[in-house]
């Protein structure tokens, strides 16, 4: 069984999803992949794993580099999870790109190369927006690129954290 739980943020509504112990989901309303993999028979509930979203959420929003984060659970396969394991490295602040992610990952799993354009993908599907950073990963020319919320809400997000693209 699958919970969600409603939170209004300065970029307007998102929905959060939880397994009963971890976040599965971080949604803005009406973004691409929008609760994607999540049990059609979902229920709101008041769950402690919301308010450890909540108060990283209020966190963020407030200006602040969050001190911590919540227990995540993201489905995915296991590229897209090693892909989003390495979107957590990117600090508050700061910026990578598809190519080097890409190269990072390779590095790790011995390989010669790995398709910045696979990297993309996986990105472009992380269920857990803000929290794993997908924001964070730009262009290689620097373009705000790919964001499933909209490049606007790239931009806002990037500029909040003074990451300007």
């Amino acid at each position: 069984m699958d919970y969600t739980h409603r939170y209004e943020s300065p970029l307007g509504g998102i929905t959060l999803a939880s397994d009963g112990e971890s976040l599965i989901g971080l949604w803005f309303d009406g973004q691409k992949y929008f609760a994607a993999g999540l049990d059609e028979t979902s229920i709101e509930k008041a769950l402690p794993v919301f308010g450890l979203a909540e108060r990283w959420l209020d966190l963020y929003f407030g200006g602040s580099a969050p001190d911590h984060v919540p227990p995540l659970r993201p489905r995915g396969t296991a590229f897209q999870q090693a892909v989003w394991q390495a979107l957590l490295t990117v600090p508050f602040g700061h910026t990578a790109t598809y190519g080097e992610i890409a190269r990072a990952l390779a590095a790790q799993r011995g390989l010669a190369r790995l398709s910045a354009r696979a990297v993309g993908g996986a990105v472009s599907r992380n269920p857990v927006s803000i929290i794993i950073p997908c924001h964070r990963v730009l262009g290689a020319d620097g373009g705000l690129t790919g964001y499933a919320g909209g490049a606007e809400k790239k931009a806002w997000l990037l500029a909040h954290e003074h990451a300007g693209a």
